[in-house]
């Protein structure tokens, strides 16, 4: 293992809840300058491959998350960017009705669910 790809393997192991690749490199950078943005995507990758990490695809981006942390649905405020999540046990429901009238097994934790959180809905009203 290079000393760049470990230094990425250790900043994902460090890093609790979601971490962009951008931040990532960022991070990396602070102790192994010059690390190329195609290795840390590589490692992402290969990460992800290994059963690892998972990642959603939030508003701002790709995120990454160890697959430790659980299956969970993303919740973003397209106003003010909080997020959120659901557990898949709160998810079911919708899980069910998309399986049960479309035929169709949806893949929940892959993508965030926009909307506005109850903050921004009080300060819209």
């Amino acid at each position: 293992m290079t000393p760049q790809r470990r230094a990425i393997v250790v900043e994902i192991m460090h890093t609790d809840g979601h971490i962009s690749p951008t931040d990532v490199a960022r991070r990396v950078r602070e102790r192994v300058p010059g690390v190329n943005p195609s290795t840390i995507y590589r490692t992402l990758d290969l990460l992800e491959d290994l059963g690892v990490l998972s990642h959603a695809h939030l508003e701002a981006g790709p995120e990454y998350h160890r697959r430790d942390e659980g299956r969970h649905v993303h919740l973003v405020c397209s106003r003010c960017r909080a997020e959120d999540s659901l557990s898949m046990e709160e998810a079911e429901r919708l899980e069910r009705l998309v399986a049960r009238h479309h035929g169709f097994a949806p893949d929940l934790t892959h993508f965030a669910i926009s909307g506005l959180c109850a903050h921004c809905q009080g300060a819209a009203g």
